[in-house]
């Protein structure tokens, strides 16, 4: 198993562990999605093409579980996207 499932799975599980913005990149490069730096201000962007959604997570920690959530089903939609084609 990619470290990538992993974290996934480690966030389905547990969304209130102190997860860090390195793990967050990890998770979106895993799965082909965009995970952007801020230009300025705090928040990274999460985006897909299949998407219209852009996620912002804050950079900073701990990163809350309600983002962390968020970030999960957005993984679902798109892999539920990526399988329906």
């Amino acid at each position: 198993m990619a470290r990538g499932d992993k974290h996934l799975d480690g966030m389905r599980a547990n969304p209130r562990r102190d997860w860090k913005i390195g793990q967050i990149e990890t998770v979106c490069r895993a799965f082909g999605i965009t995970c952007s730096a801020p230009k300025r201000g705090d928040h990274y962007k999460v985006s897909h093409p299949s998407q219209e959604e852009i996620l912002t997570i804050p950079a900073a920690r701990p990163i809350k579980p309600y983002y962390v959530r968020r970030l999960v089903e957005f993984i679902d939609r798109v892999l539920e996207d990526s399988n329906g084609q």
